[in-house]
């Protein structure tokens, strides 16, 4: 099961702002975005992300808020490393250390030319029953991106931004998530304002995951998940700026406060 401080990231990383990649110095980027459910704060999260020549590495910070802190008083930082080959996102290593409580966790991937090569996760998963266990095969982790990584989207407009399929691993579990498109609109939010996309987002568990578990089943079949895209200058990159997730007890939105440049 995805831990949930490494789930929040994940949903949280779809708003990380990016920049072209082909940049000729150096060009950093932060925002600071905010999770609410039902209405309610549940969470806050800040990101920096720096783009020099064909690397990239993004670091972040996540931290329960509001109400949620009553419940679980999760924190913890998130980082993605890597380079570009193309169009294409490249990890290098992926990492995510949180604390809920007094229990710490950590969550380790190492990449190369694509594929997962290696993957440590503190505390280990517990015994597992192999009649419900899909496991991950060593075909399920090539081409794939780690959950930040996994966010930035490349396309020569707007209208091409939805229509394709992501693959990502978080260290346990392997999935698709498709996206299609929903509508056009606009947005103003600190940093940006201008015309925007929205897709539809479709889940779809591949690997590393227990057939059967309800929350999984509701995500592919029944929940309604929208990701708004803006563009991210003249660079030919898309970041999602805002999602909506709907969870079997109401809707999980995630908003960018501030999504800038950085001198």
């Amino acid at each position: 099961m995805l831990r949930p401080c490494h789930a929040l990231a994940t949903l949280i990383a779809a708003s990380v702002p990016a920049t072209s990649f082909a940049a000729a110095s150096p060009q950093s980027f932060k925002g600071e975005y905010t999770v609410s459910f039902l209405g309610l704060s549940v969470a806050r999260a800040t990101f920096s992300s720096r783009y020099d020549g064909d690397t990239y590495a993004i670091d972040g910070t996540v931290s329960a808020a509001g109400l949620a802190r009553i419940f679980d008083d999760t924190k913890g930082t998130i980082s993605s490393k890597g380079t570009i080959a193309g169009k294409q996102m490249r990890p290098r290593v992926f990492r995510a250390d949180y604390t809920s409580g007094k229990k710490a966790s950590v969550v380790d991937i190492r990449f190369a030319n694509g594929a997962v090569t290696s993957t440590q996760v503190i505390p280990g998963p517990g015994k597992r029953n192999p009649k419900t266990w899909v496991p991950v095969g060593a075909g399920d982790l090539k081409s794939v991106l780690d959950p930040m990584a996994a966010t930035v989207i490349h396309a020569d407009s707007l209208d091409k931004v939805c229509g394709r399929t992501v693959k990502f691993y978080d260290g346990e579990m392997r999935a698709d998530l498709t996206l299609t498109y929903a509508s056009k609109g606009s947005i103003a939010v600190p940093g940006y304002k201008g015309d925007t996309v929205t897709c539809r987002m479709g889940f779809e568990p591949v690997a590393g995951y227990r057939k059967g578990r309800k929350a999984l089943d509701f995500l592919k079949n029944k929940s309604r998940m929208m990701v708004t895209f803006a563009p991210v200058g003249q660079s030919g990159v898309y970041a999602p700026i805002r999602a909506t997730v709907g969870t079997q007890i109401g809707p999980l939105t995630i908003s960018a406060r501030k999504f800038e440049a950085v001198e």
